[in-house]
């Protein structure tokens, strides 16, 4: 979904973070995509200390040249609300940011309109160190004329099970964020989640055998990849994953980096092998005995935080057990790499329809 563009005068309104459940008409906050980081034991913060840390770098919107804005926001998007809410034990920030959308046809033509001019007046062209600086002079005078987009990121910390949940299936806007609260938070240390076994391993595993784990169940969407040169990508959508076509994929080398799955029919999501959590929705079951009325931060919060506290472990359990982490100590540091999945000898199967070959730049389309 796209960020809002429209601005407004006191606290931004950003819409990527709502999702509407069809069977009920409501609209819920939920953690649409999780990225998962351990928190060191040895941070140690309260919220009153956590808002003090916070409010010393509110969200502001870009100023007239100024190219972007990043800063915390009241998660309820109250003006002047607290900055760090707490429902259930369970603690909520939002990070804003606000980026100038400036097209680079437009820089290009407004730096050759004023090096055309130049070259007008004083007879000879602008050299490199002076086009240079044209460029820069041209940003100036386009930035307070451009458009602006907002977007804001929910965060998550369970300071009981020192986990910290990031709302973001990318890993550049995590690790943006985990930036801010590392230079916001004294002493927070954090790293990616790690499991003793690759999410690649045990998704190929659950395909082959048809066996998923105790709790869960394969859903109808899969993604297979080949490790070698071709990088030869088989999709499916909306189909049944117990097929003999699919264990052949495997077996011919073609690892699964994404794959649709359901907890307890409560929570569908779609897992990655990197261990990131995308595509989450709360079933029906989920909204059961709830009236319309129930809507609303605190509730909506109890509910995601709820279930996804419950799921995550069965799922670190499902691909046994948490890996060793390393976390720095009460300097504050933060880890965000993942080590790559194994690569494996695979033979491209050409004569399958749907395989299709891609490069590694493009964007992971929609299901």
């Amino acid at each position: 979904m796209a960020a809002c563009n429209q601005r407004v005068a006191t606290v931004p309104r950003d819409c990527s973070t709502l999702q509407t459940d069809s069977s009920e008409g409501r609209v819920v906050i939920v953690f649409k995509n999780m990225i998962v980081y351990r928190i060191a034991e040895s941070w140690q913060m309260d919220l009153t200390q956590v808002e003090e840390a916070l409010a010393k770098t509110p969200f502001e919107e870009c100023g007239a040249t100024q190219e972007k804005s990043v800063g915390w926001m009241p998660p309820r998007g109250e003006e002047h609300g607290l900055l760090a809410e707490s429902v259930g034990g369970q603690w909520i920030l939002r990070l804003m940011s606000e980026s100038k959308m400036l097209p680079g046809s437009v820089l290009a033509r407004k730096v050759k309109e004023k090096a055309a001019r130049i070259e007008q007046e004083t007879g000879r062209k602008p050299g490199k160190k002076e086009s240079k600086e044209l460029k820069e002079e041209a940003k100036l005078d386009l930035l307070p004329m451009a458009f602006t987009k907002q977007g804001s990121t929910w965060v998550w910390i369970d300071p009981q099970a020192h986990l910290l949940v990031l709302d973001t299936g990318s890993q550049g806007k995590a690790d943006e964020v985990v930036t801010m609260l590392v230079d916001a938070l004294p002493g927070l240390s954090v790293a990616l989640l790690d499991t003793q076994t690759a999410p690649q391993a045990a998704m190929a595993l659950w395909l082959k055998e048809q066996e998923p784990p105790v709790g869960f169940s394969i859903d109808r969407e899969c993604e297979l990849k080949s490790a070698d040169e071709a990088k030869a990508v088989v999709r499916y959508a909306r189909h049944p994953l117990d097929i003999d076509e699919i264990r052949e994929h495997i077996e011919q080398g073609k690892l699964p980096t994404k794959l649709a799955m359901s907890w307890d029919d409560r929570v569908s999501f779609v897992l990655t092998e990197s261990l990131q959590i995308k595509k989450v929705s709360f079933l029906d079951t989920v909204f059961e005995g709830q009236k319309q009325d129930d809507a609303g931060f605190d509730t909506d919060v109890a509910i995601a935080t709820g279930e996804l506290s419950k799921l995550l472990p069965d799922l670190v359990e499902a691909l046994g057990g948490e890996g060793r982490t390393e976390l720095g100590g009460a300097g504050g540091s933060v880890a965000t790499s993942r080590p790559a999945p194994e690569k494996q000898p695979s033979a491209v199967d050409k004569s399958a329809a749907v395989v299709t070959t891609e490069g590694d730049d493009e964007e992971d389309p929609p299901f």
